[in-house]
């Protein structure tokens, strides 16, 4: 399960290592917002469930180190704000 959120996370910092719009001041070209919207969001919804998934299992752990807070945040805050709340065809953010 780890390998499979590793896989997913490296291939939306690969995606967003490509789309360089918003740093230009410009808006996305459609082809940026279309491989968002059809590719990178259903990979960014499967990253917030696997993350939910691992954060589940390993939330006694985490919750006895006093850290669950954070491993929440870095398990499926991350993902779900990538998913979810930035601009469509927007990678810099």
């Amino acid at each position: 399960m780890a390998l499979a959120a590793l896989v997913v996370v490296g291939t939306m910092a690969g995606v967003a290592s490509a789309g360089g719009a918003y740093d230009r001041g410009n808006s996305p070209d459609p082809a940026t917002m279309l491989v968002d919207g059809v590719v990178v969001r259903p990979l960014g919804l499967g990253a917030v469930v696997l993350g939910a998934a691992t954060w589940l299992v390993t939330f006694p752990f985490s919750a006895l180190g006093g850290n669950a807070h954070e491993a929440g945040d870095q398990l499926v805050g991350q993902a779900w704000r990538f998913t979810f709340q930035r601009p469509l065809g927007e990678f810099s953010r």
